[in-house]
């Protein structure tokens, strides 16, 4: 996937927002106030996406492209360079799962609103 399949799937996700309060090189999606993906524009071509950390473990041995998330908690975050990454199914399963496991941290009222959106898709 290039920045710009990337950066509509994310925006696909009901109640996503982007914006980028880290500089304009950086696109951060959220899910409400939460971040689910980090979308670097600069010269480092990645996303930084949260992820189980056993999972994110089993990755980053099994894919070189895919490493401990650049300037984020090693344990909950990791980073795919997308330019050396070639699993388009993959990447869109670990987009989903970020979301997914930052929304199952939202507020109860956050959740039903998330609800009433699917429902809409």
């Amino acid at each position: 996937m290039n920045i710009e399949e990337i950066r509509n799937y994310c925006l696909s996700k009901p109640a996503c927002t982007e914006g980028t309060p880290f500089g304009e090189d950086t696109l951060v999606f959220k899910v409400f106030d939460k971040m689910f993906a980090l979308l670097s524009m600069s010269d480092k071509l990645l996303i930084n996406i949260k992820c189980d950390p056993e999972w994110a473990i089993e990755l980053r041995g099994d894919h070189p492209a895919i490493t401990a998330g650049y300037h984020m908690s090693k344990k909950h975050w990791n980073s795919v360079y997308y330019n050396e990454f070639f699993d388009n199914e993959l990447l869109i399963k670990m987009i989903d799962h970020s979301y997914d496991l930052v929304a199952s941290k939202l507020k109860k009222s956050q959740k039903e609103e998330l609800k009433k959106l699917h429902s809409k898709k």
